[in-house]
């Protein structure tokens, strides 16, 4: 199981945090602005920033476990 440190806390962790909320009002803003939203394209660009935000804060919030 994935351990969680809040307090390592750093640019890193709101870059990706940033990115993720990108990539959701992103998607929306579409949606609403085109009137799409299935489309294979908004998906494409939609999923690169909603996973690089997921997996940098996951990365970057995790415990190192010290031997």
């Amino acid at each position: 199981m994935i351990k969680l440190d809040l307090k390592k806390l750093n640019i890193f962790t709101i870059i990706s945090l940033m990115l993720l909320l990108a990539g959701i009002l992103f998607y929306i803003y579409w949606g609403i602005r085109f009137g799409v939203w299935s489309d294979v394209g908004i998906y494409s660009i939609t999923i690169v920033f909603v996973l690089g935000g997921l997996l940098g804060t996951i990365i970057t919030l995790m415990e190192t476990s010290q031997d």
